[in-house]
């Protein structure tokens, strides 16, 4: 009896559960009945704002609701920038990867190309080092390799596209960047007293990274290395490299520059005549 009287109260309370939980207001759904085109221009009136946040949660609305169209190959281009904004580097390079895989043809898949070695230029600078100056090529060179071959890949792919030129002051940039990188480790052998793997860091520089401005410090550093070694037929050679090229002047090697990132733009937008529907 008591057995029943216990489980007669537990469907009771159960029931009543299930009953005022049907009594809660539902989360109200802003977004319903919106059209693609609404949740387009709500997620680029958001962008607008910087409130990329809600931009991407549009984006990816509009992609999950109208998964075909005009507006949803858009979405899933313009989702990539807004994840790069957010500060989302990985969610970016992800949904360009994606959009590159969807629409290998379309006429701007350029731009993913272009947002991945954007994403990958910048993903190593802090909020401090964009306006305090420092020596990028003092930090890991893994990103800067990820960007240097996203940019090679735009450029071999799309030579004519209109970020082509950027992407190569961008590669020129990160080329010295690495050779300066390994500059920086031979100097850091050079004071642990690794002469060998410091002469052969700067090997490197000298036959990767031609016309560079590291390729002066690099045969430098090879001459105090092979001296150190006791190597005077290298550090010779070295040194007699050295002279050479500052009397030809060919290691005087121009400063390359770089715009700052360009978003989509107008291009696109005209492009898909968006709007026009």
């Amino acid at each position: 009896m008591a057995k029943q009287r216990i489980f007669t109260a537990v469907l009771i309370l159960s029931l009543f559960t299930l009953s005022g939980c049907s009594l809660l207001p539902k989360e109200k759904d802003e977004t319903l009945g919106w059209s693609a085109q609404k949740f387009y221009s709500e997620a680029s009136f958001a962008m607008s704002d910087g409130d990329y946040e809600t931009a991407i949660k549009y984006f990816e609305g509009l992609e999950s609701r109208y998964p075909f169209g005009r507006y949803a190959m858009q979405a899933q281009l313009d989702v990539a920038y807004a994840y790069y904004k957010d500060g989302n580097h990985e969610s970016a390079i992800a949904a360009a990867d994606r959009f590159i895989r969807l629409h290998p043809r379309d006429p701007h898949v350029d731009y993913a190309y272009y947002l991945k070695g954007i994403v990958n230029f910048n993903r190593n600078l802090s909020f401090i080092t964009r306006f305090i100056p420092t020596d990028t090529s003092q930090r890991d060179p893994g990103s800067t390799i990820d960007s240097f071959n996203d940019f090679a890949e735009l450029v071999r792919r799309f030579p004519e596209s209109q970020y082509s030129e950027d992407a190569r002051k961008r590669m020129f940039y990160l080329r010295n960047n690495l050779a300066s990188h390994e500059v920086h480790v031979a100097r850091y052998y050079m004071r642990r007293g690794a002469y060998l793997a410091a002469a052969n860091r700067c090997v490197t520089v000298v036959e990767k990274y031609q016309r560079t401005p590291a390729v002066k410090d690099a045969l430098e550093i090879m001459v105090q290395a092979y001296d150190k070694l006791g190597l005077e037929a290298l550090s010779s050679d070295a040194q007699r490299v050295l002279a050479l090229n500052l009397q030809n002047g060919a290691l005087e090697v121009p400063d390359t520059e770089y715009k700052e990132e360009k978003s989509l733009g107008k291009a696109v937008w005209d492009y898909l005549e968006l709007d026009t529907n």
